[in-house]
């Protein structure tokens, strides 16, 4: 279906969806993104009203993207010109934001970043709507695109969220810089990951310091680090505890 879809002309594609019973158009929609062509990009783009259309639709289209192994940049362009400025319904808003961060992080593997002006634009999406949310949920959800897009210039961003935002936004920033290879955990990075895993400047939330401990013991660990973090268990609990043993017996073997 796909192979066909590849050949189809744009009035074809949007004839098929338009047409097409209710039940069938999530499907529709799946092949529709997975051709990665123009014609079905197109089409989809007149097909698909992100102010009316049912959510589950739409969550359909934007989790397709976000997963989609390749993905072009005029994908990428199309999600963005979608979200730009318009009333959406949060939770599609929230989606859309997340598939940004995915779609610029696969385009960058590809090797795309500086060549193509819609990552770029992206990347400014994420980062401009980043420093203007002031909601807590709404930074959440940036840094999840952050992660998502695992850009190593994003790091000192997610570092300070990471040491200096209330639980829900520290959780979320320690996870995406778990998410890093080990080239971009720097000296930097692992000296934050001591303060919020023994706690220097305040008090973190259990799994937070867990994903610090994480960082540290997953990124060639010091000698220091190890001993540090075992004599901090005494003071865990026993799951807790148990989990981080785990780890370090797991990093010897």
């Amino acid at each position: 279906f796909i192979q066909m879809l590849r050949s189809a002309k744009k009035r074809d594609v949007l004839q098929l969806l338009r047409r097409a019973p209710e039940e069938m158009r999530p499907f529709l929609v799946e092949a529709a993104v997975a051709t990665q062509s123009v014609a079905s990009l197109a089409a989809l783009s007149d097909f698909l009203d992100f102010s009316k259309e049912p959510k589950s639709l739409l969550e359909k289209f934007l989790y397709t993207a976000a997963f989609s192994p390749r993905p072009s940049g005029e994908l990428l362009h199309f999600v963005l010109d979608k979200l730009d400025g318009k009333q959406l319904a949060p939770e599609t808003w929230e989606t859309g934001i997340v598939a940004v961060g995915s779609l610029v992080g696969k385009l960058c593997q590809q090797k795309l970043c500086g060549m193509q002006q819609v990552v770029e634009r992206g990347v400014e999406t994420i980062l401009r709507g980043l420093r203007g949310a002031k909601e807590e949920p709404k930074v959440v959800i940036y840094l999840l695109a952050l992660g998502n897009a695992m850009l190593p210039e994003t790091i000192p961003t997610l570092l300070d969220h990471a040491e200096d935002g209330p639980t829900a936004v520290t959780t979320a920033a320690t996870s995406a810089l778990q998410r890093f290879p080990i080239p971009h955990i720097s000296s930097k990075v692992k000296r934050v990951m001591r303060r919020i895993f023994h706690q220097k400047r305040k008090s973190y939330d259990k799994t937070c310091r867990l994903a610090a401990a994480e960082i540290l013991l997953d990124n060639h660990p010091s000698t220091m680090d190890v001993i540090n973090i075992l004599l901090a268990t005494s003071e865990m609990e026993t799951e807790t505890a148990t989990f981080l043993l785990l780890k370090v017996q797991n990093s010897l073997r």
